[in-house]
């Protein structure tokens, strides 16, 4: 599948970022960074996001990040949407429930997923449904990982296209200067 390319503002979870970098992989390679601080395993607050943010829009993100300190999070209950999406939901959910509102609020021309949900549920994707692919089995490879304890305390501007994902911008939760 060829893309474009698409930017995503995400909450990175390195503990889990092997584990996504190999389903990746197995489904397309050319989606997998080079760039270190890239994290495959996220949670999307808002994408797509603006292709050319302006140095104003990088700013307004700025701003909302300083107002929300730093937070822990655990992933650790194998779930999966109607459409056979296998995913992780943190919790407590409310403080990315709150940052994807206020990041939705300011870039009102960027919906969440474009729209396509109108409640979006905060989630770490890890696979799809499939032949020999299930809830239980992604449970089982992941078993000596979860739960997973993150300390969420920065936010990364990503860049998704085939063979050029890497990171754009980063911001610390909290962080006034």
């Amino acid at each position: 599948m060829w893309s474009e390319g698409h930017s995503v503002l995400v909450v990175g979870v390195p503990e889990l970022d092997d584990y996504v970098r190999a389903r990746t992989a197995h489904y397309d390679a050319s989606f997998l960074a080079d760039d270190p601080a890239f994290a495959h395993a996220h949670i999307t607050l808002l994408g797509p996001w603006l292709s050319e943010p302006s140095p104003t829009d990088l700013d307004t993100v700025a701003t909302i990040l300083a107002r929300t300190e730093p937070f822990e999070a655990t992933l650790a209950t194998v779930d999966t949407f109607p459409n056979g999406l296998i995913h992780l939901r943190p919790e407590p959910e409310d403080p990315f429930r709150a940052l994807t509102a206020a990041l939705a609020e300011a870039f009102p021309q960027c919906p969440p997923y474009a729209g396509t949900f109108p409640d979006p549920v905060p989630h770490l994707t890890l696979d799809r449904r499939a032949e020999g692919i299930t809830p239980d089995s992604v449970a089982r490879d992941l078993r000596h990982l979860l739960p997973v304890r993150t300390h969420v305390d920065r936010v990364d501007l990503q860049w998704w296209a085939n063979h050029d994902c890497h990171v754009r911008e980063s911001w610390k939760l909290g962080h006034r200067g």
